[in-house]
């Protein structure tokens, strides 16, 4: 029942989103977009307070592993933390698929609701898998922990290229279902031709949105599988995260050249989460120790940024 509650809660604060603020498609400012992410942010940090609540009075027998209140309310904030840092990977590849696909401003909020839709089932879905694994195997640690270091070192050494994201797999398994029209640019997804129904450009940058999304998911659920293995607790942080990737993507998107070492942020966040992971039947790194370490990391990202943008500047 707690799980029902909470998703009609989050379809309502979409609906409310896209049926009543956004009506209109429009181009967001950075103005709006730092108002928007700020009311994200705060309902994230008040459903903090709801988890310490349902936990405490262990609300519909949520509370199965018996975890403390106020722990469980670290775990959700130390998630939350996590999924936020790595989803600015993410948001650096949806400002590549809109340049790439030639998506205008104003459709562009349009076309994230849907991916957000998308990522929401989706992710229910991979988080009780992994929580079923999680549960059941107590070597897919290992797994989670490798997958985690190995992100981090192909981050490392990968090459920054231009993706011609028409030959990607994501168009390519379109492409097989339904024709795909590149020179409609109203902001439709579909229209009908002779009697068929054809994609535009405007679907396919939403699939590779989608595509992407999953695959990021990749590596920041098993991250959040390493704070706690409470499947709500996973589920919660990471959807109340991405709710706030929209606006996140477009405040940070006319300032990504400023924060250009934020993947070493990133890479150091993997690392430790994914070292956490291997050691954890030897050692286990706590939860507060866990969250200083990503704070310090972001922080640092920021910080080493800024100093390295004004210095290549002078």
């Amino acid at each position: 029942m707690i799980w029902i509650l909470f998703l009609i809660l989050v379809f309502a604060l979409l609906a409310l989103d896209l049926g009543v603020f956004h009506k209109e498609n429009h181009k967001v400012s950075m103005k709006e977009s730092l108002k928007w992410a700020s009311i994200w942010v705060t309902l994230a940090l008040l459903f903090g307070i709801v988890v310490y609540w349902i936990y405490d009075v262990n609300w519909f027998e949520i509370n199965k592993l018996n975890t403390p209140p106020g722990q469980a309310m670290l775990d959700y904030y130390t998630g939350y933390l996590i999924e936020e840092s790595l989803s600015l990977d993410n948001i650096f590849v949806i400002a590549l698929v809109f340049k790439y696909f030639k998506i205008e401003g104003k459709f562009q909020h349009n076309i994230l609701f849907w991916g957000i839709i998308g990522a929401v089932v989706f992710r229910l879905i991979m988080i009780l898998v992994g929580a079923a694994l999680v549960h059941n195997f107590e070597w897919i640690t290992y797994v989670f922990g490798g997958i985690l270091v190995y992100s981090a070192l192909k981050m490392i050494f990968e090459k920054e290229e231009s993706e011609d994201f028409k030959e990607g797999i994501a168009v390519r398994l379109l492409s097989k279902v339904v024709k795909i029209d590149w020179t409609i640019r109203d902001g439709r997804y579909f229209f009908v031709h002779n009697g068929k129904r054809v994609a535009t450009a405007f679907f396919a940058a939403l699939i590779v949105v989608e595509f992407s999304d999953i695959i990021f998911a990749v590596d920041s659920i098993p991250a959040i599988f390493s704070i706690t293995k409470d499947p709500f607790i996973v589920f919660t942080s990471n959807i109340f995260a991405i709710l706030g990737l929209r606006n996140l993507y477009f405040f940070l998107a006319g300032m990504m050249d400023k924060f250009h070492y934020m993947k070493y942020a990133l890479i150091g966040v993997l690392l430790f989460v994914g070292t956490k992971m291997l050691i954890v039947h030897f050692y286990k790194i706590s939860t507060p120790i866990s969250l200083f370490t990503i704070l310090g990391c972001l922080v640092g990202g920021v910080i080493f940024s800024i100093y390295k943008g004004r210095h290549e500047k002078a």
